[in-house]
């Protein structure tokens, strides 16, 4: 079906576009032929509108010769506008007849009437052609927007396999941790390695429910960092504090699911397990210029070694964020604490 039947107005608009141009022709037809105004534009204005219906067959033979085949589709196109202007004599012939045995409508006489379908005919060929061009432009649009489309949808494609492919790593990582702490709790504390796996359990029960998710609450977030904590506890005993500060309006704010705890895992394997005294790992979330900051700090062993790169967590996460393109992570030491600060945009889960 052609484009233009599919809106109403479109058709209409298209429609009353012909009939201007039947009217801008019977004025010279009149003033040079010195016949009523009225006549002319009895005999012009129907037949324009008529060819403007004909010329839509331009769409049909645009799709059947395309431009890739240029020879081909001006052939066609030529002898496309002969038939079509041929149609347009002929039914201006017979519209002119119509009119010649109505009284008073001022239609031309035999003479007049073939000078008129002559003028008819030589405007046809170029009407038409003008109309090929058109739909020659419409095609072009349309497929510049398909192809930009498919390349969108592509980019979209690859990113959400790049993420899910960064998201793959993040499971493998923690268990291999976790059964670490647990292999080291077997010997010295067996009662305190049933009660890590009981937690390791559930958190991965946990991981599995909102890993499928596209995006998460803050709040259930907090839950899972609040299960892995649990864990690491268990490893840690007093050693190992939190100390949370998060505002209200912040909890249900959207982020990407299982983005917080690498972060929080880092922050104990690589703060609070190097030091013999332990400490605090402190998480804050702000709402603050239209996106949601979250803060994480631990303490960092002054005596300690200096890691090369950041980690596989942050890695990961950094890698995430890079993917969804429009958050960042900040990293660094200050003061003594290593602070790593999320910045995302802030918005809400619907209720």
């Amino acid at each position: 079906m052609h484009p233009l039947f599919g809106r109403a107005s479109r058709f209409l608009l298209y429609s009353a576009g012909w009939l201007v141009l039947g009217v801008l022709l019977a004025l010279p037809l009149a003033g040079l032929t010195h016949r009523p105004l009225g006549g002319v534009l009895a005999f012009t204005v129907p037949l324009c509108v008529v060819y403007g219906q004909v010329c839509l067959a331009a769409w049909w033979v645009c799709l059947s010769r395309p431009l890739s085949e240029p020879v081909r589709a001006a052939l066609s196109q030529l002898t496309a506008a002969l038939l079509c202007a041929t149609i347009w004599g002929v039914t201006a012939t017979v519209w002119g007849n119509v009119l010649a045995r109505a009284q008073g409508l001022g239609a031309p006489d035999r003479a007049m009437l073939f000078n008129d379908v002559a003028v008819l005919f030589g405007l046809g060929v170029p009407l038409y052609l003008l109309s090929a061009v058109a739909h020659y432009l419409y095609l072009a649009i349309e497929e510049a927007h398909a192809s930009a489309q498919r390349s969108l949808a592509l980019q979209v494609s690859a990113r959400e396999a790049e993420l899910r492919a960064v998201r793959s790593q993040l499971n493998p990582h923690f268990l291999f941790n976790s059964l670490n702490s647990i292999n080291a709790l077997v010997g010295s504390d067996p009662e305190g390695a049933r009660r890590m796996c009981e937690g390791l359990g559930d958190f991965l029960r946990r991981t599995l429910q909102l890993g499928a998710r596209e995006a998460v609450t803050l709040d259930d977030e907090l839950a899972l960092v609040d299960r892995y904590l649990a864990i690491e506890q268990v490893r840690f005993g007093a050693r190992l504090a939190v100390e949370r500060d998060v505002a209200p309006e912040a909890r249900a704010c959207l982020l990407p699911p299982l983005l917080l705890q690498p972060l929080v895992e880092n922050a104990i394997k690589h703060g609070v397990a190097d030091r013999v005294e332990g400490g605090i790992v402190r998480l804050s979330a702000r709402l603050a210029d239209g996106a949601l900051r979250i803060a994480l700090e631990n303490p960092v062993d002054p005596d300690a070694r200096a890691r090369a790169g950041e980690g596989m967590g942050l890695d990961i996460v950094r890698k995430r964020l890079a993917a969804l393109g429009d958050a960042r992570l900040d990293a660094g030491r200050v003061d003594g604490l290593y602070r790593v600060t999320l910045t995302l945009p802030w918005e809400t889960a619907r209720a």
